[in-house]
């Protein structure tokens, strides 16, 4: 592992294993924030909590749990993926800049938006980081390629080896018993 990815992947991780404590162990001081982006997404999908705690705790732990997870460097394209599925819901309820009046508010809301953001794009690299290995695509793309270059290389063996073989038959059968 190369020394960016290992400084890089916890530095990035801190922020949210930090705030998803905050949010599991206090569900009740940010569960007022997320209520507008929680109603109407647990309306539409049953199978999350009708509660908005409970949802604001599901994210934290998902938070934490994905956050650790990067930065060990355990599975850590699929806990980068996680955690940039909760932090959508999580700036769109936290920062929602274009409603604040006030225009100091407004802008320190915009910087944190803007922060978020750029957190979204890191994960993204992140979870687009191979490591130096090749991916799951380029891999599956290239063993297909070879199995039908085996494959074409067993069809012309057979019919170079079938015409002699056919031959030989016929001379055989020729040939008195």
């Amino acid at each position: 592992m190369s020394l960016l990815r290992l400084v890089g992947r916890p530095m990035l991780a801190s922020m949210f294993v930090s705030g998803g404590l905050s949010s599991l162990l206090a569900p009740e001081e940010v569960a007022p924030a997320a209520e507008p982006v929680v109603q109407p997404v647990t309306e539409r999908v049953e199978a999350l909590p009708d509660r908005t705690e409970q949802l604001v705790r599901l994210n934290g732990a998902v938070q934490v749990a994905a956050g650790v997870l990067l930065g060990i460097g355990r599975v850590p394209r699929v806990a980068a993926l996680a955690i940039a599925a909760t932090l959508v819901p999580t700036t769109l309820a936290g920062h929602r800049f274009w409603e604040a009046e006030d225009p100091e508010e407004r802008a320190q809301q915009r910087i944190h938006f803007l922060k978020n953001l750029s957190m979204l794009g890191g994960l993204l690299i992140a979870a687009d980081d191979t490591a130096g290995h090749p991916s799951l695509w380029w891999r599956g793309r290239h063993t297909a390629h070879d199995l039908r270059r085996e494959a074409n290389l067993v069809r012309r063996s057979v019919h170079a080896t079938a015409r002699p073989a056919a031959a030989a038959g016929r001379l055989r059968a020729r040939l008195p018993a």
